[in-house]
């Protein structure tokens, strides 16, 4: 390649990369984030630990950490926000301690409301996902070898279980990630997958009638005790992407993402996300472009997974994106914004 053209490329991905900066944000917390939730590029919720929910609605100018009364020990790794005041969180941790619980908030967080508990032996809520405003679901750890899922019909209200019955039974060690809230992902009206590791392969259970019954595929990514799947995205319900890796080996070179074209039936592995090892989170723009982020940094694909350009090394767990603008949150307090062009 010519010098001049080498300069030419060179000063346009750094053109590109200064474009693509995180802008941190001060949201006046140290808790740390694993759950986000933006209805709009200016409008976002994130769920934390030590009972933590920061919320914006302007973009970032100003920010509210609330605190929910009486739970201050959860940790809230599953968020669902609707608009500036109604939202829907989701508590982490064994329910025999009482940890798995399930909030509402209808006025921006001035006050919440216990809209579901258990103390049933071996639920962990892993996340919650919502259709529209009405139809939702919330997905755990297994109880006797199946999901444990609830599903609401009138908004989180309440909340009933899904039979178990209806479900495929899970390999021995199978689990799933409370990592992003993106193990489990909906699209549509109906369609809902989970994806799962702990075992020796990351499975992904896919639903075309908001879990009434299930199918589960196999794919490419490799599970262990601390490795599998953490996260999925679906644009269409044909088309989606999921992410993984080893939470205790983060910078491991693996196959950390993956992709299907007939709606999670089958699996191929595409090209790894760069920097090698775990990835937690991937989300889609309006303009279709990809947004991967982990612990080692935030990757950029715009030929649907071909090749990746590393835009920051800045590390975050969880992602949440309305039309070209992303949020990404955190381990203490970290919380960014960026609008890609």
């Amino acid at each position: 390649m010519p010098e001049r053209y080498l300069i030419i490329l060179l000063l346009l991905l750094a053109g590109w990369r200064s474009q693509a900066q995180w802008q941190l944000q001060q949201p006046g917390t140290s808790a740390s984030f694993r759950a986000v939730s933006a209805p709009s590029a200016t409008i976002m919720w994130a769920g934390g630990s030590q009972g933590t929910v920061a919320r914006t609605v302007d973009g970032g100018a100003s920010w509210q950490v609330l605190t929910i009364p009486g739970a201050d020990s959860l940790d809230f790794r599953g968020i669902v926000a609707f608009d500036a005041s109604r939202a829907i969180v989701t508590s982490a941790g064994p329910a025999e301690r009482n940890q798995a619980r399930i909030y509402e908030t209808l006025d921006g967080g001035k006050s919440w409301q216990l809209r579901f508990q258990t103390q049933t032996a071996g639920v962990f809520f892993d996340g919650i996902a919502f259709w529209d405003r009405r139809h939702g679901i919330v997905f755990s750890d297994p109880v006797d070898g199946k999901w444990f899922l609830l599903c609401t019909q009138n908004g989180g209200r309440t909340w009933q279980r899904i039979p178990p019955d209806a479900l495929p039974p899970m390999h021995k060690g199978e689990a799933a990630f409370a990592a992003s809230n993106s193990a489990m992902v909906v699209e549509g009206r109906r369609n809902v997958w989970i994806g799962s590791g702990g075992a020796t392969a990351g499975r992904v259970f896919r639903s075309q009638n908001r879990g009434k019954s299930w199918t589960v595929a196999e794919t490419p990514i490799l599970a262990g005790a601390s490795s599998g799947i953490f996260g999925l995205r679906f644009w269409t319900s044909r088309h989606g992407m999921a992410v993984g890796g080893d939470y205790r080996q983060e910078k491991e070179p693996v196959q950390n993402i993956i992709a299907t074209s007939d709606g999670g039936q089958t699996w191929q592995p595409v090209t790894p996300v760069l920097p090698p090892g775990l990835k937690e989170a991937i989300g889609r723009l309006a303009d279709g472009r990809l947004v991967a982020v982990g612990p080692s940094g935030t990757s950029v694909s715009a030929d649907n997974g071909k090749t990746w350009v590393q835009a920051v090394t800045e590390g975050f767990h969880a992602l949440s994106c309305a039309g070209n603008t992303c949020w990404a949150v955190g381990a203490r307090g970290k919380i960014a914004r960026q609008t890609f062009r």
